[in-house]
């Protein structure tokens, strides 16, 4: 409650610097390289737009597989809230809708020939423990790939995922709302200038 003490000259100066987006080639190079799993993996950060922790503890519970949507609670469980305490549901592409329930149908199978307890979450390492480590595999992959895996982060499915839906033409409020972005200024910095032939074609139109 004490005021007064910074001033707004002393606040420190930054760069904002410019989102980044994957392109589709860098993708398709990345997911040449990868297995099943790992592409499942790449797609439901990219095609959900969740947060890395949001990944980690996503629970079959929060996907609905009928409506093909993903949801983001509160997981008691594990001591953990969402950023900012907002719980969010993201509709899902019908591909990732379809794998999903492959990947579902495929766990209970293995589950019921050993006899094994159900686990709640949807990526889980050995003994149902949420998975730490999506970064380190995904500059595996790039470097398997011969990419710059510096270039690779998980962050950047999330601004790819944001971006790509801006360019299809949804809404900026509908995008704020699957980001789970409190306003609309943080959502504002994925709005890139569309690369579609027919922004390209408007380009050439205004110096022909």
């Amino acid at each position: 409650g004490i005021t007064g003490i910074v001033n707004k000259g002393d606040w420190p100066r930054f760069v904002q610097t410019d989102v980044e987006t994957y392109e589709k080639a860098e993708l398709d190079a990345l997911y040449a390289v990868c297995d099943a799993e790992e592409k499942l993996w790449w797609d439901f950060f990219l095609m959900s737009g969740c947060r890395e922790q949001e990944v980690m503890y996503m629970t079959w519970r929060d996907v609905n597989l009928t409506q093909g949507t993903v949801t983001v609670r509160w997981k008691a469980e594990w001591g953990w809230t969402p950023k900012a305490y907002k719980e969010r549901t993201i509709p899902i592409p019908t591909n990732l809708q379809t794998a999903l329930t492959e990947l579902k149908a495929a766990k209970e199978k293995a589950e019921k020939a050993n006899h094994g307890a159900a686990c709640a979450l949807v990526f889980p390492t050995s003994g149902c423990k949420p998975k730490f480590d999506f970064l380190d595999c995904l500059k595996a992959a790039a470097r398997r790939a011969k990419l710059d895996a510096g270039e690779f982060y998980l962050h950047k499915f999330r601004a790819t995922f944001a971006t790509w839906h801006l360019w299809a033409g949804i809404d900026l409020r509908t995008v704020q709302s699957w980001l789970g972005h409190s306003d609309m200024e943080s959502t504002l910095r994925y709005l890139k200038p569309s690369r579609s032939k027919e922004t390209r074609a408007k380009v050439d139109a205004t110096f022909a």
